[in-house]
């Protein structure tokens, strides 16, 4: 696909039905849908209702038919186990027929839950393409989530059974999986009939009989079977967005749109093509690795990486190189947290010039907003076009981009692109009205979201409505604040909730993020507003320092201090300034920003599960003045 991007994005909006049903004709299925989209009672929208296929079935069988059986589909690679492992498509097909064999016999069945509960490895994989290809609904809950978590999450998705492994590890160390598990099949009010674990030598599971099923051991046992048919708008997975407290938010994701939209967003976001190697350096429990480790390169014909390891510390900084030279990697995908870390580390990029990265084309950076310090050290280190993009859980791919694989369009810094073909994305102010270009407003996409987004939330239809849907008739409320430029190129402010009001005057602290961030001895930084008596907000910043700078502590805050107010004007204030050894962040890398300012505002703390380490807040909590 190539040729012009706007003369793409007019034939979508022309015609939405028409551009889409072209684009279902890209994968092959058992029956051809004859209509776009649908709504139901609820006026839900339901992409390719008709239509029949399997979403297993087009990431392996269909390959192995049409003579791709021995290239190479699945690549592991493990530094924390000093492991690897490569699968053909015939050699995955093989593994999964197979273990759809091992649930089919304990009676899984289309439309059945199954929970997975496990590291970054093979099976985990396995498992969640031998539910697609019974019709079975699997819901990845992030291995190593505790207890609580993960039961309420059986909870809510009632599954007959639960997949899982003896233990996970973080780079050194052995985090024993099943202990918590046992304590959230305890805890859940919905009992499982089995549990699957793939014990792991690091540290071997105690099994509990008649519940407990060794994975290789049933595994042996079984026949395999072959894919089951489904309808588009069949669920092909639930998963609970991250920060879930309470009751948890289900995100269902159809078979007919996900497949369409997977196969189409490979070219049109990323630039792939047919036998590409593609390294999305995530994990199978957050979105991207649901759409971009797992299903989105198989559909497409691409070889993933999965990678058990971090960008540092596995065993060093330049991680990510070893493995785009070992495998000759043409695309990267992670977020821009882990080059972060990475600059921090070895702010020279010595990694990158140890290997040989040729084979390597382009960054993608995605799951929060690209600091322009960052996008111009990886620019001025790597040489690579560096692409950032825009998109959420609940859209599973990206809602911005730059559409590489159409026109690929001068790049913006601080830009996560223009709209991608396929979502209407438009600025409206707090009274629904269309912002002016370069005018501030709540991001939001006309209705219908395009395929592959979420139709409701698992089992609260009502919830997806008054989350989404009840604040702009009409259109999908994305929850992020922004604006688009005259070249229609949408920059992303942060979430709404992140403009402050100092004395009467509303300001972002996105913008003033990004100033504290450009400072040299600056690593990362998280800016945000705490409660004043006399301005009602102001904004305060915690700083990382780069190891090795050599600038002092006082006088790097006077400068920040002096270029916040320089560049935004007195009003700005920023007077608090906090250097931290670390920021909270969730596993999948974002810094909880609101967590720090009920930190500092004395409010109780909502610390959501995902956090990689709520020990930090102690450390931080030392350090406030």
């Amino acid at each position: 696909m190539t040729g012009n991007y706007h003369a793409s994005y007019d034939a979508f909006k022309q015609d939405p039905q028409a551009f889409w049903l072209n684009q279902s004709k890209r994968i092959p299925w058992f029956k051809s849908p004859s209509n776009a989209y649908q709504q139901d009672n609820n006026g839900r929208y339901h992409w390719f209702a008709g239509g029949e296929l399997n979403t297993c079935y087009l990431a392996l069988d269909q390959h192995i038919e049409n003579g791709f059986a021995n290239e190479t589909a699945l690549i592991y690679d493990s530094p924390v186990t000093h492991t690897s492992q490569t699968f053909s498509y015939l050699e995955l097909h093989e593994k999964v027929a197979r273990f759809a064999g091992v649930l089919a016999d304990l009676g899984i069945e289309k439309g059945d839950r199954v929970v997975i509960y496990m590291p970054m490895i093979p099976e985990a994989v396995v498992g969640m393409l031998a539910c697609a290809r019974l019709g079975a609904i699997h819901s990845v809950v992030f291995g190593g989530f505790a207890a609580h978590e993960l039961a309420v999450r059986i909870d809510d998705a009632k599954p007959k059974v639960i997949l899982s492994a003896s233990c996970g590890i973080e780079i050194e160390r052995v985090i024993p999986y099943k202990p918590m598990l046992d304590e959230a099949i305890e805890l859940a009010s919905h009992k499982v009939q089995n549990s699957i674990i793939l014990q792991r030598e690091q540290s071997l599971a105690t099994m509990n009989s008649p519940r407990d099923l060794d994975w290789h051991l049933i595994e042996k046992e079984a026949t395999p079977v072959a894919p089951t048919p489904v309808k588009a708008e069949d669920p092909l997975y639930i998963l609970y967005t991250s920060g879930t407290t309470g009751t948890p938010k289900g995100v269902v994701r159809e078979n007919g749109g996900h497949a369409v939209a997977m196969h189409y967003s490979m070219e049109t976001v990323y630039g792939m093509k047919p036998g590409d190697v593609f390294l999305a350096a995530s994990d199978i429990g957050w979105v991207v690795g649901h759409s971009y480790i797992v299903y989105a390169p198989l559909i497409y014909r691409c070889a993933t990486v999965l990678y058990e390891g971090k960008p540092i510390r596995t065993p060093d900084a330049s991680a990510f190189w070893r493995v785009v030279e070992q495998y000759k990697v043409n695309a990267l995908f992670t977020a821009p947290t882990a080059f972060r870390a990475i600059k921090k580390e070895d702010p020279e990029a010595m990694g990158f010039k140890q290997y040989d990265t040729r084979s390597l084309k382009r960054l993608f950076l995605a799951g929060e907003r690209l600091d322009p310090p960052t996008y111009h050290w990886l620019c001025d280190k790597t040489h690579l076009p560096v692409l950032d993009h825009w998109w959420q859980t609940e859209t599973g791919w990206a809602i911005a981009c730059n559409p590489i694989g159409i026109e690929q369009l001068p790049t913006k810094v601080g830009s996560a692109g223009v709209a991608t073909p396929g979502f209407d994305v438009q600025i409206l102010d707090m009274d629904g009205n269309q912002c002016e270009a370069n005018e501030s407003g709540a991001v939001v996409i006309k209705l219908p979201l395009p395929p592959g987004c979420l139709p409701s939330i698992w089992q609260n239809d009502e919830r997806y409505a008054s989350g989404y849907l009840s604040q702009y008739d009409g259109y999908y409320l994305t929850g992020d604040g922004g604006y688009l430029d005259d070249d229609g190129n949408l920059f992303i402010m942060g979430r709404t909730d992140d403009v402050i009001n100092v004395a009467g005057h509303r300001l972002s602290t996105g913008e003033m993020e990004e100033i504290v961030a450009a400072h040299p001895a600056v690593a990362e930084c998280a800016v945000f507003g705490v409660n004043d008596q006399l301005k009602g907000q102001i904004p305060m910043a915690m700083i990382v320092l780069k190891d090795g700078q050599e600038i002092a502590q006082s006088d790097i805050e006077h400068q920040l201090i002096n270029t916040i107010r320089g560049k935004i004007g007195a009003i700005a204030c920023l007077k608090n300034i906090v250097c931290v050894e670390r920021l909270p962040k969730t596993r999948s890398g974002k810094i909880l920003r609101k967590n720090l300012r009920q930190l500092v505002d004395g409010e109780t703390l909502s610390i959501p599960s995902t956090i990689d380490d709520p020990s930090i807040f102690n450390e931080i909590q030392s350090l406030l003045p």
